[in-house]
């Protein structure tokens, strides 16, 4: 199974992490604002306020109860009652209020907050008060998504004049910046003090990003603890199971994996990893040889994504091969066609048969060729150099196919296509008259193949009219025998004309006239020295040599009846024999025209 590594890929780290970036923005948002009401929507407590101190009494209460948009106008009214400039009795009336009025300016995201709460960070001799406001406007910039800027503030605010409620909210927003920030070190121990607090309001998410980053660190232990306690959360029930199913497949647990997914699979609802999920389910199948199983999930993976690894195509590829979908087995091995490796042989060998099986002889023979000069598996080299010199032969590269499939059985004896190899060696030996050598390996074999046996004749034939080309005449005598005493085939009349013709040499008559009566009688057409004229100019000789002049006679005149200087030696010398033949049977008249003819043409 081509199983990607583990977090590589972008949805591992940056997609993942977007959408959880979104949904805890969210309800963080949610959380910090749903104490406050619209500015715009603001009136004025009820009671008159005169006295200073009852206001900022009446808006710090407020703002203790996070009421910020009531709290904010009164602030604003003390600021401008008793600027900071102006020397009075409530000195420490106008800290506090500064104090306040910059915290609802953060809460509230007015434009003009991050200056003045940097000024009063920078100003202010109040130390806890820095510390306050340093941890305010970290959570300002946290809002904002400024990961950088609130990471500064909150290692500005420390911790020790926060409660523990702000203590918790500040680990686990810091950690989360960490976190957006690809600092799994940093966030990773914070996480973990807040995914233990299952009072807290980020216990949930706290445990999410804790068992993620496990999870990147590929401590599956820890990630699967963690993943377990959100898998059934609304925010993370369509992204956690996939992260449980993979560390169930790494964990080696991959019957349980397989198990896992398939109920995921089969719950309601949107999941977000559907497309991977479809995948990893999919590939297990795979690797179990399920492939009936595996290809709808492949199939799905594929369609929608843009694009996918060498190693998924391969996949979705041989389960069409498996389930016998041709056409889509041919087009996904095809795009496979460039690789160098022991895949790229594996889908052009799968290819190749794909092709073969829907009688593309052709390109069949192109995929085994670039198979065959892949050694990454060697039994299908070994296959696909069989296949290709075979094909080579089917379909009339008869040059290649003799030297492939020699090659082949120099590099394979005794393979399992050993016979098949020989067989058609054999052929393409005669088809290229290498008769000598096609004979020789026919005779190699104890028990010849009805395919050897086949073209057997015709071998025999053709090393035969070799033998006598060689003036080998006995050793040829002996090979158009064995045709002879074979069943009829195409090369049997020629075989009896070159009986007749070596009986006639032999002076062995009776034979030569059996034999090219033969040959006549089958009424074939002319094969170089073997035809018609031959046949009846030997056949004249044999009833001349037994002084039968009439049947001479009439194979002579089959040669010809009239003759000329242009005319050739066997017609002029047939011509001749036939005055004789006249001659001899005391038609002088007709034999003495034939003669003055010969004379008056200077014949030999």
């Amino acid at each position: 199974m081509f199983v990607k590594e583990l977090l590589t890929s972008n949805f591992a780290t940056s997609k993942k992490m977007n959408e959880s970036t979104t949904m805890i923005k969210q309800k963080i948002t949610l959380m910090l604002f749903a104490a406050a009401i619209s500015f715009s929507a603001f009136s004025q407590p009820t009671h008159a306020i005169t006295d200073p101190e009852k206001k900022f009494k009446d808006a710090k209460e407020l703002f203790v109860k996070e009421q910020f948009s009531l709290a904010y106008p009164l602030f604003a009214e003390l600021k401008a009652q008793y600027p900071a400039s102006t020397v009075s009795d409530h000195a420490y009336i106008n800290d506090d209020v500064n104090y306040y009025y910059i915290v609802c300016e953060l809460k509230l995201q007015q434009p003009v907050a991050e200056q003045e709460a940097k000024h009063y960070i920078n100003v202010v001799s109040n130390e806890p008060r820095r510390q306050l406001l340093s941890y305010h406007l970290a959570k300002y910039y946290f809002l904002k998504e400024d990961f950088s800027n609130a990471i500064n503030y909150y290692e500005r605010a420390g911790l020790e004049n926060l409660s523990n409620d702000e203590i918790a909210d500040a680990k686990f927003e810091r950690a989360y910046c960490y976190f957006n920030l690809k600092k799994f070190a940093e966030a990773k121990p914070l996480f973990d003090e807040i995914h233990q607090l299952p009072d807290n309001k980020y216990y949930i998410p706290a445990n999410y990003y804790y068992g993620f980053i496990s999870y990147y660190d590929r401590n599956f232990n820890e990630a699967m603890k963690s993943f377990k306690m959100v898998e059934t959360h609304e925010d993370y029930k369509g992204v956690v199971p996939y992260y449980i199913a993979e560390i169930l497949y790494f964990q080696g647990k991959k019957d349980e994996a397989l198990r896992y997914g398939e109920s995921v699979l089969g719950r309601p609802g949107v999941l977000f990893y559907q497309k991977e999920m479809n995948l990893l389910i999919g590939q297990l199948y795979f690797e179990k040889k399920n492939y009936q199983k595996a290809l709808p999930l492949l199939e799905a993976y594929v369609n929608s994504s843009e694009t996918v690894t060498k190693e998924i195509m391969y996949e979705l590829s041989y389960c069409y091969y498996d389930a016998n979908k041709l056409d889509k087995a041919i087009e996904g091995f095809k795009q496979l066609s460039t690789e160098k490796d022991s895949m790229g042989q594996n889908s052009m060998y799968l290819l190749g048969d794909c092709y073969l099986r829907t009688n593309q002889k052709a390109n069949a023979r192109n995929a085994f060729q670039y198979s065959a000069f892949n050694s990454s598996n060697k039994l299908q080299q070994q296959i696909s150099r069989f296949n290709y010199a075979k094909l080579s032969y089917e379909l009339g590269y008869q040059d290649i196919a003799l030297n492939e499939m020699k090659k082949y059985l120099t590099d394979y004896p005794n393979s399992e296509y050993d016979t098949e190899a020989k067989e058609i060696l054999v052929s393409l030996m005669a088809n290229t008259n290498n008769f000598a050598d096609a004979l020789k390996m026919y005779e190699s074999f104890p028990k010849p193949t009805a395919s050897m046996q086949k073209v057997y004749p015709r071998i025999l034939y053709g090393r035969a009219v070799e033998l006598v080309n060689d003036q080998q005449i006995k050793r040829a005598d002996d090979l158009f025998i064995k045709i002879l005493a074979l069943p009829g085939s195409s090369v049997t009349p020629y075989a009896n004309f070159w009986k007749g013709e070596i009986a006639y040499r032999n002076a062995e008559y009776d034979n030569a006239i059996r034999y090219l009566s033969l040959y006549l009688q089958a009424n074939v057409p002319s094969q170089g020295e073997a035809n018609r004229n031959a046949a009846n100019y030997n056949l004249g000789y044999s009833w001349l040599q037994k002084e039968s002049y009439p049947k001479a006679l009439g194979f002579f005149e089959q040669v010809t009846r009239t003759v000329s200087v242009t005319s050739a030696f066997m017609e002029q010398d047939a011509y001749v024999r036939s005055a004789d033949c006249y001659f001899m049977n005391s038609d002088f008249s007709k034999a003495n025209t034939m003669y003055d003819n010969v004379v008056s043409n200077a014949l030999p």
